[in-house]
């Protein structure tokens, strides 16, 4: 260092002048630069204690944008500060790995319903659930704290986002691969998808490698609440494919277009004036959810209520068929009549 800072000085100089600078020694020690005609410049003290989380991104010979914080330090040589590489250019080099397909080093924070979140450079990330590896998707929490390797997926610096796979710098799984197996995949084609994991959204799938998703109001024509009544992770299933994200290479996926709709052909089955005996499921402040059959429910709106019923949920009762929204997937129901049979208006 003594003899590196026994160049020439730049004149000239004044403070907060931004120039480019070539890095010609670099440690946790100490960074030199050179700054035109051979003259040299350090890097302050401040900064000089965050280089560590970047020395694995820069190496001697990289030209960086610097600017001018002291003329003169107590060695007789400029200092200059990195901020804007610090803000700008630890996001030329995510958007560098990304597109060269390699590793950044991550550290790993707290897991949530978005994945578990990480700090790259003070980025904030997430690794989504689907992108661990089965030793991590059934507890995420073991990462937190841990320094991992991972490949990006997203990036976008004006949005603030950053998404990272750990599964695929694991299993060393390259992006050109990816898009060539998600490009071969058909939108309303069948396929064997692999369950990954299962959260309050949906089903977390795998075709052939690509990542998918079985929403939530697409695992049966029925209203589901709890995915694991359906199936359980590890095990194969036939799935529909109804939409690609060409974006991030995600497929949107469906069980229940697999098997017939019960409304197809419900004005057939439920004419009006028809006697249905269904099954009250679910009790609301405006009105009691009739199950007719799997996947059609049917309302008996509150105003078509005296207010002496007493049903209990999973209790059988008698209704009529006022009217059927079939565009909107809706029945009405009214209940027998005391004086008539049928009341309409």
């Amino acid at each position: 260092m003594d003899q590196l800072l026994k160049g020439e000085h730049v004149t000239h100089m004044r403070k907060g002048q931004e120039m480019e600078a070539v890095i010609i020694s670099l440690s946790k020690k100490g960074v030199t630069f050179n700054i035109g005609a051979k003259a040299l410049a350090v890097l302050g003290d401040r900064e000089l204690k965050e280089i560590s989380t970047y020395l694995p991104y820069l190496k001697i010979g990289d030209a960086v944008t610097v600017r001018i914080i002291s003329e003169e330090s107590k060695d007789g040589y400029p200092v200059v500060s990195m901020s804007k590489f610090f803000e700008k250019g630890k996001w030329d080099i995510i958007n560098d790995k990304k597109q060269k397909e390699e590793e950044i080093e991550v550290v790993c924070g707290e897991y949530g319903k978005g994945g578990v979140f990480v700090d790259f450079m003070g980025i904030r990330g997430v690794i989504p659930k689907i992108q661990l590896t089965p030793a991590f998707l059934d507890d995420p929490k073991k990462l937190e704290g841990q320094k991992i390797k991972v490949r990006v997926l997203e990036v976008d610096q004006i949005k603030n986002r950053l998404v990272v796979s750990q599964k695929a710098s694991a299993l060393n799984i390259s992006q050109k691969e990816l898009k060539e197996r998600f490009d071969a995949i058909k939108v309303g084609e069948k396929y064997q998808a692999k369950v990954l994991g299962l959260s309050e959204f949906g089903i977390f799938c795998e075709i052939n490698g690509v990542e998918g998703l079985v929403h939530i109001s697409e695992i049966s024509w029925e209203k589901v609440t709890d995915a694991s009544s359906y199936v359980i992770p590890g095990e194969t299933i036939d799935v529909m494919v109804v939409e690609k994200n060409d974006n991030d290479l995600k497929l949107n996926l469906s069980l229940k277009r697999l098997s017939h709709d019960p409304w197809d052909n419900i004005d057939e089955k439920y004419p009006k004036d028809k006697e249905i005996v269904g099954e009250v499921v679910r009790k609301e402040r405006y009105g009691l959810f009739v199950r007719l059959e799997p996947g059609v429910e049917g309302l008996v709106h509150i105003s078509k209520l005296t207010g002496d019923e007493n049903f209990e949920l999973g209790q059988k009762i008698k209704t009529f068929v006022e009217r059927i929204n079939r565009k909107e997937r809706k029945m009405s129901l009214i209940l027998p009549q005391t004086d008539k049979p049928i009341l309409y208006r």
